[in-house]
């Protein structure tokens, strides 16, 4: 547990990340380093998913524009968050954004950093940079457009607009709308889900994705076909296989391995 991170675990084997940076959860250079500590961390020995959290009111409204002093400061604090989401972005598990309130500038873009996002009715999403006189900085402008493509991205990057919820949904930003005092319990739920099943397989599909969308048909199915071949040596496949014969599809119990 850091100064600005804190970690805890649900009963699902879920590991919890909460942000606590009153009053707005700005994302400083401090707490994007503890970010990124925490997520390489998971990289090195991952849990069985991950939730990523603000709290009740605020997901996150952003970076600390104290920090925006010069060229040199931009880039030192862009290096940070690139740091922080991406290693996020390359935890081998699922990962859940659980947003409440405010997902604006940095804060949006760390939700997107995660594979899935589960917003309360009341969320807000944004990269209100433009309206600085600036743009996105820690991957708004790539994850977003392959996330809504690229002529809504441009709509919200360039007007810096907000949009709630239920909009955020309708374009595909979020993953699902709930009632607010039900966001973080639903997005553990749906990780516990996750968790429960071959974690192996999880991994390597999730990365035959990520890394096939950075680059061109032939060579993403070559990297699927490796991939496939790969899981085979996971004991999950072993059990899945054996229990499809067994007991029919659907009803294997996985270790994780």
């Amino acid at each position: 547990m850091g100064k600005y991170i804190h970690v805890s675990k649900s009963e699902g084997e879920v590991a919890v990340v909460t942000l606590d940076r009153p009053k707005m959860n700005a994302l400083s250079s401090d707490l994007l380093l503890e970010l990124a500590q925490v997520a390489e961390s998971f990289i090195e020995s991952p849990p069985r998913a991950v939730v990523f959290s603000g709290g009740e009111r605020v997901f996150a409204a952003g970076a600390e524009i104290s920090e925006f002093e010069d060229t040199t400061k931009a880039f030192e604090l862009g290096r940070l968050f690139h740091r922080a989401l991406g290693a996020i972005a390359m935890i081998p598990r699922v990962t859940i954004a659980a947003v409440n309130g405010y997902a604006l500038g940095g804060g949006c873009e760390l939700a997107l950093a995660c594979d899935f996002r589960v917003a309360g009715q009341r969320a807000k999403f944004g990269q209100p940079e433009v309206l600085l006189g600036i743009i996105p900085g820690g991957g708004g402008t790539q994850r977003l457009s392959r996330l809504v493509g690229v002529s809504k991205a441009k709509d919200l990057i360039l007007s810096g607009r907000q949009v709630l919820a239920e909009e955020a949904l309708a374009i595909g930003l979020v993953d699902r709308v709930v009632q607010d005092d039900a966001v973080l319990s639903n997005a553990i739920l749906w990780a516990e889900s996750f968790a429960k099943g071959a974690l192996i397989a999880q991994s390597l599909a999730k990365y035959a994705i990520d890394q096939g969308l950075e680059t061109a048909l032939d060579s993403g199915l070559n990297l699927e076909l490796r991939a496939f071949a790969e899981v085979f040596k996971s004991e999950d496949a072993k059990i899945g296989i054996k229990s499809f014969f067994e007991n029919g599809p659907g009803k294997a119990t996985f270790i994780g391995r």
